[in-house]
């Protein structure tokens, strides 16, 4: 171990990472950035923005009400979102600790969060996932069909991909907000997901770790698989319904 940071008094559930490059070089805020900075969030209510280089606390964020579940950094802009059990979203400066703005229309605790293009993903325990206006707070798009509490999110090629606590993953066309297609299989909650390439990965407290082939989902008909190996890996069609891939 080369450095601890103590301060929260509860656990430490989230954390994100701000590189010294991403912030701004004014003098004001050149201690701070020296060895980048570490944004965590906490049962306890709060999040900490930490000076790596140094292990000690830069700023607290305090404004929430409840703990703090997950965050997000948009680096370039040195600002923190975080969601929390109050079913808020509040956006942060991680230089001055000051709050910007609250988001305020979900009406259960805020689960996962993803940052993508101006725009901020939240997942939450009343069942939906909402797109907001990262800038000014404003809820534009609402995503439904979860049947439990959205617990894992990923943006990926124009697609939204979520987890849910009701043991199925979805994947919604991120503008329109249409569901494509429902991924059933688990038999537990999905506790993460990751898309790489035309391959989402899925994570469940049952123990499993899944694998679905997810090509054609922006509505065009889905090529015939090739004749060679990659055959094998895509050997199970995907449709509304969508089954695991198998290994070869």
């Amino acid at each position: 171990m080369s450095r601890e940071f103590r301060g929260h008094r509860n656990c430490v559930l989230t954390l994100a990472y701000s590189a010294p490059w991403d912030l701004p070089s004014t003098p004001c805020a050149e201690e701070a950035a020296a060895g980048g900075l570490l944004v965590t969030g906490s049962t306890d209510g709060t999040a900490k923005v930490w000076q790596v280089a140094s292990g000690c606390c830069h700023q607290t964020l305090r404004g929430h009400t409840g703990a703090v579940l997950c965050l997000v950094l948009d680096t370039p802009g040195h600002t923190a979102f975080t969601g929390s059990t109050d079913a808020t979203i509040r956006a942060w400066d991680i230089l001055s600790g000051e709050q910007l703005r609250v988001f305020r229309e979900h009406r259960g605790s805020v689960i996962c969060l993803e940052l993508v293009n101006r725009l901020v993903y939240s997942g939450s325990a009343d069942r939906t996932v909402k797109c907001w206006l990262a800038d000014t707070g404003e809820c534009v798009r609402t995503f439904t069909a979860h049947r439990r509490n959205v617990s894992a999110l990923k943006y990926h090629a124009g697609t939204l991909f979520t987890g849910s606590g009701d043991a199925c993953a979805r994947a919604f066309d991120a503008q329109s907000g249409e569901l494509r297609r429902v991924f059933r299989g688990h038999t537990f909650i999905i506790n993460c997901i990751q898309v790489h390439g035309q391959v989402l990965y899925t994570a469940s407290h049952d123990g499993a770790l899944r694998l679905w082939d997810v090509r054609g989902l922006r509505g065009a008909p889905r090529p015939p698989p090739p004749m060679r190996s990659l055959s094998r890996l895509f050997s199970n069609k995907v449709g509304c319904a969508a089954a695991p891939l198998q290994p070869a």
